[in-house]
């Protein structure tokens, strides 16, 4: 039923077509010259005959005609498949104001009858296609000037109140199931809005499917984490439904997403750290965070610890403080569960964190 309706339509359009054509070939200034048309009669009948013509002439290719639209709407309708609503949307956007922008600069051309007209139309129909492509490509960028403009009237309505929000943080995959996050939200030191973006959260929800017990319970404990956060604390948390389809890496998809944001990333990871470090982006290490606020132990000061194990050179002794701070004991290997008395000697700060070396004292405690 389409196709006939489709080939009753090409038909039509041939006939409009050629009674156009027509029309300027006989009141055309040569065609005025020649005796057959100056009769009226025959003038009426070339102009049927040309429209006619030119209808059958599309009925006969409207077949060719409806194959090629609809293996053109089928590959549309898959290709639109494809796109999320918010492409669709930022495609419809910059569909319009490139249309707008082509008319006002193309419309001079219509002031030539044939040419200009197919000219202009199908600038138009360049210009569309190339706005919808931009605006759907382009679709988190426009979303990061937008937001930092509602950050930044957001910040001039409420100058001089103490209601103003920090920076985006965006979260990584481990941090989240690390799960300190939530007792350092908790504590009000972290301000801003948290952002968990939408690739993090497939992350989480593929460690939870692993067929890994260990990996599962990661996953679960990350899922449960976010649960916590967004229920239990009064930080404003929001999902970024965005993506990187042109980036595969998870943490360079954060870092870019950081970018766009104006924020900073938080995690755990070191190397994560280092390639923001050299990418400029700000990150929020809660490793070295915990690091910065572990008690100071000064060389000289005496302690009182329980060797747990053997340490990797002969005769150390491995202890721990209540932080999970190592202690590296000379000489503690013999006395493995026992409790003893030891001074500090020194202290190694790494970027894994900190580690105290000591000698035992004479007194043990037994």
């Amino acid at each position: 039923m389409l196709k006939k309706i489709l080939s009753l339509v090409i038909t039509g359009l041939g006939v409009t077509i050629g009674l156009f054509v027509s029309y300027n070939i006989v009141y055309a200034s040569f065609a005025q010259e020649i005796d057959f048309f100056t009769n009226p009669v025959y003038r009426v009948l070339s102009i049927a005959f040309i429209s006619i013509l030119f209808g059958i002439i599309f009925f006969f290719i409207s077949p060719w005609i409806y194959k090629g639209l609809h293996k053109g709407f089928e590959q549309t309708a898959f290709h639109f498949q494809k796109l999320t609503a918010t492409e669709i949307f930022f495609g419809a956007i910059g569909a319009i104001i490139a249309l707008i922008i082509s008319y006002f600069v193309a419309s001079p051309l219509t002031n030539f009858p044939v040419v200009g007209l197919f000219t202009f139309i199908l600038i138009n129909v360049l210009a569309a296609a190339l706005g919808a492509d931009i605006g759907a490509k382009k679709k988190d960028d426009i979303i990061a000037v937008l937001a930092n403009m509602k950050k930044s009237s957001g910040t001039k309505e409420k100058k001089g109140k103490n209601t103003a929000k920090g920076e985006a943080k965006v979260l990584d995959t481990s941090v989240i199931i690390d799960g300190r996050i939530f007792d350092l939200c908790q504590t009000g030191f972290i301000e801003g809005t948290l952002v968990i973006p939408n690739f993090v959260l497939d992350e989480l929800r593929h460690i939870s499917d692993s067929s890994d017990s260990l990996k599962r319970n990661r996953g679960r404990r990350g899922l449960d984490i976010l649960n916590k956060i967004q229920k239990e604390l009064s930080i404003e948390v929001q999902n970024w439904e965005g993506d990187f389809p042109e980036i595969a890496e998870v943490d360079s998809k954060l870092l870019k997403l950081a970018q766009l944001l104006g924020g900073k990333v938080i995690t755990n990871d070191y190397n994560l750290n280092k390639v923001a470090e050299f990418q400029g982006v700000s990150v929020l290490n809660i490793n070295e965070l915990a690091n910065a606020i572990k008690p100071v132990v000064l060389p000289g000061e005496e302690m009182t610890i329980q060797i747990i194990k053997d340490g990797k050179e002969s005769n150390q002794g491995i202890a721990y403080l209540d932080d999970g701070t190592m202690i590296v004991v000379e000489g503690g290997k013999k006395f493995i569960g026992e409790v003893i008395e030891v001074i500090v000697t020194s202290v190694l700060q790494t970027a894994a964190g900190r580690m105290i070396f000591a000698k035992q004292k004479d007194t043990v405690q037994r």
